[in-house]
């Protein structure tokens, strides 16, 4: 899930362009996948499942009839009325044969909600623990690949009467902004909304073969005619060469991220540890020291790196970890974002400065800095099969990150699910190659949840971690001056 960033126009048509990648064919669309998100499905053959996610808490009185029994078949009947919503979520990958060209996104020719919509009940005592090892067993069951990308699940059983809501969706689907206004169309602002009259839904027939091939084509010569478009108006293709370089020289030619005991390929089990905080505290850092909510984060999340790592018995004096974040670049209007239309920005953290204070104030001059250049969308540096393949190998042994850091805006005022409330959220990231630790925060009506999500066989430790996290956050909290009331 994306920090909101240097804001870019991207541009439709490519099929190994950046933009959603459509051509009109007889009336209907042919949607391919996009470069950006083939690259996020790639890693799935790696053993590194590309899921995000949000495990939410809800009020769950309303949820359950007379004999306590979960609500199951109502559920399923309100999620049905809100897919149309969501165009993706009645739509399946189709891989063509060779030489049509890249994986569509096609109506799913038979749907059923029962596949989608489920529920999971959680052992005793019901408490967080279980909760998210629940949520964990639900995130590591591989999505179907014949049907659309998405599952819910409620997880049953909690204490207090509340109930799980557990949303995955493949990461082609959508990046971080995007999944949330996904989210968004399954609730409301009230708890007794209009009654929303779903639409009737007949799919559409599946691409011929034919068909696949003419598209193909066509795509394959717009990139040439594109190519020759480049060629001879250099000066235009220098100037945009010249814009994005920066930002691709932040990622490649910074230097060489340090070594360290996180940086070493992960397996496929993860450990979820939640950090809950304020929104409002968080930004009233961000205000007294000219920084923003994100460079908070930023600076927890380098306290937990130190206190790992000195843990460890590695050194921090002068060390610079190199934490990318996801950046968007959506243009959509609100609640219109899909898809994956994002870059990355590298940020030094630095573990060996033991001040919360000068710590936020050294990210907070960088992000400043960096945030001024012009950055190209993700996919449009591997725009081809080759390179994508390419350079997945070789990201086990990558060195110009050592950590994920994402953060997205929430819905900021209380929401509600079939009637009942929504009492917290909480992002879940995917971690990939060689970082064994991600961490991703949401804010929702003045909370500020933060997720991490690690190897669990790498990170043992991953204790101290959050510990050095929360009380970094705790202690720029304090820092922050009081304003008289």
């Amino acid at each position: 899930m994306e920090p909101g960033g240097t804001e870019e126009t991207t541009t439709n048509g490519s099929q190994q362009g950046a933009g959603p990648a459509t051509a009109e064919r007889g009336g209907r669309s042919l949607d391919r996948v996009t470069a950006a998100d083939l690259m996020l499905i790639w890693p799935e053959m790696e053993g590194w499942p590309q899921v995000i996610g949000a495990l939410a808490v809800l009020e769950g009185r309303s949820m359950v009839d007379t004999d306590g029994a979960f609500r199951i078949e109502a559920i399923r009947e309100t999620v049905g009325h809100r897919l149309h919503l969501v165009p993706r979520f009645r739509q399946a990958l189709y891989w063509p044969g060779r030489g049509l060209g890249w994986p569509v996104w096609g109506d799913a020719q038979s749907f059923d909600i029962a596949d989608h919509v489920r529920v999971h009940p959680v052992p005793s005592p019901g408490d967080e623990l279980q909760l998210l090892l629940g949520c964990e067993r639900l995130r590591r069951r591989p999505l179907h690949r014949g049907r659309p990308l998405w599952e819910m699940w409620f997880l049953t059983g909690l204490s207090d009467d509340r109930v799980g809501f557990f949303i995955k969706m493949h990461h082609a689907i959508a990046d971080g902004v995007a999944g949330v206004a996904t989210l968004a169309a399954f609730f409301d602002p009230v708890p007794d909304p209009p009654e929303i009259s779903a639409p009737a839904w007949t799919p559409a027939p599946v691409p011929s073969t034919r068909e696949l091939f003419e598209d193909n084509l066509r795509r394959r010569l717009g990139e040439l005619d594109r190519l020759l478009t480049a060629l001879v108006r250099p000066l235009a293709t220098a100037r945009r060469i010249r814009r994005a370089w920066p930002a691709v020289q932040e990622l490649f030619a910074e230097g060489r991220a340090p070594r360290t005991s996180v940086n070493r390929r992960i397996g496929s089990d993860r450990r979820l540890v939640v950090v809950r905080g304020s929104l409002d505290g968080a930004k009233g850092v961000a205000h007294a020291r000219g920084a923003t909510v994100n460079d908070v984060l930023l600076t927890a999340v380098a306290a937990g790196y130190a206190d790992l790592l000195s843990g460890r018995g590695e050194p921090t004096d002068g060390v610079m970890l190199r934490a990318f974040v996801p950046v968007s670049l959506h243009q959509e209007q609100p609640g219109g974002p899909r898809g994956n239309v994002d870059a990355g920005m590298l940020v030094p953290l630095p573990i060996g400065e033991r001040d919360d204070v000068r710590r936020l104030e050294l990210i907070a001059a960088e992000t400043s800095e960096r945030k001024k250049k012009s950055r190209p969308p993700a996919g449009s540096m591997f725009r081809t099969v080759f390179l994508q393949r390419a350079f997945l190998r070789l990201m086990p042994r990558q060195r110009f990150m050592n950590a994920y850091v994402a953060n997205v805006p929430g819905p900021p005022i209380p929401l509600y699910f079939a009637g009942a409330s929504l009492l917290e959220i909480l992002p879940i990231v995917p971690i990939t190659a060689n970082i064994s630790i991600g961490v991703g925060a949401l804010s929702y009506a003045g909370q500020f949840n933060v997720t991490v999500v690690a190897d669990r066989e790498l990170c043992p430790d991953l204790e101290v971690f959050v510990a050095g996290l929360q009380r970094s956050l705790e202690g720029l909290e304090r820092s922050a001056p009081r304003t008289a009331s």
